[in-house]
């Protein structure tokens, strides 16, 4: 049961740890890995402070695996290995590579909380998602005077998107910081729909503050959804009422797309953002949480 570290798992141990993800999602009914542990996974060359720790199993090529990036990891373990001790395995082994590993465990499940206790971890940050089912339109948009809303245009706007981003959430381990490298990801996904990524900016055409939304297929247990993916606005621009008018935006295109349920994500402490996605209508529909030690 040895953990074996590597930089870049070669093209089998990748499709093993696909097979153990979709197992895992199956029998615990949620995605085991977030979004951005998914791309990096599937990343064709390795990246600096990511590493992958796999776990054999009996029968099987990969029963448990990890994966850090920076000091933030996500793991999972197959359904039918757990119990073995293979969590603790994978824990002990970013306990070796981090001196402050901050590990996501999706859904809030029972088994994730005793392994967190048993290792010493405590909840850190808890993540919310939150869902609004409608019947009706979606709020109306108003634009402010000398504000125009309009599509993302892939290569024009990259580093104003870029700009307006790092600013807004220069405070966020995921969301901040970001280079060309996380923009470019996340075009060449099959979900990316520019029209959905709306932008609004002033007169000059300098980006205020956006919108990305992202379309989630229906699956056998869940009808199609729209999700509010980002919402940022430029620090200089707040107060100007931009957030809750590209929130709207958005909600409207998803409307007319013929998608009137959407999920978001949202920091549990974060009061003023629940605040704004209640009056909407969202409520809290499931929790992710971050222990660290």
């Amino acid at each position: 049961m040895d953990p074996q570290v590597l930089t870049r798992p070669d093209a089998d141990t990748t499709a093993a740890v696909h097979d153990l993800l979709a197992a895992a999602a199956s029998a615990d009914g949620i995605d085991p890995f977030s979004e951005q542990f998914l791309l990096t996974l599937r990343a064709t060359e390795p990246r600096d402070g990511v590493r992958h720790v796999v776990v054999a199993g009996n029968d099987r090529p990969v029963a448990g695996y990890a994966q850090l990036d920076g000091e933030y990891a996500e793991l999972v373990v197959h359904p039918d290995e757990r119990r073995r001790g293979i969590g603790s395995a994978l824990v002990t082994a970013l306990d070796g590579l981090s001196s402050d590993p901050h590990v996501w465990a999706h859904g809030d499940l029972d088994a994730a909380r005793a392994l967190a206790e048993a290792r010493g971890y405590r909840r850190d940050r808890v993540l919310w998602q939150m869902r609004r089912t409608a019947s009706g339109p979606p709020p109306e948009v108003v634009v402010p005077d000398g504000v125009t809303v309009r599509p993302f245009v892939p290569g024009r706007d990259d580093e104003e998107f870029l700009r307006v981003n790092n600013a807004a959430f220069d405070w966020h381990p995921e969301q901040g910081g970001w280079t060309g490298r996380e923009l470019a990801a996340r075009q060449a996904e099959d979900w990316f729909d520019a029209d959905g990524f709306l932008l609004a900016t002033d007169p000059g055409g300098t980006l205020l503050g956006y919108h990305w939304t992202k379309v989630h297929p229906a699956t056998g247990d869940e009808p199609a959804m729209g999700e509010v993916y980002v919402l940022g606005v430029d620090p200089a621009a707040h107060g100007r009422g931009l957030g809750g008018m590209l929130t709207a935006a958005g909600l409207r295109h998803l409307h007319d797309r013929g998608l009137d349920t959407v999920l978001l994500y949202v920091e549990a402490d974060n009061a003023p953002a629940v605040r704004v996605y209640e009056r909407l209508g969202f409520t809290v529909h499931a929790a992710d949480v971050n222990y660290a030690r």
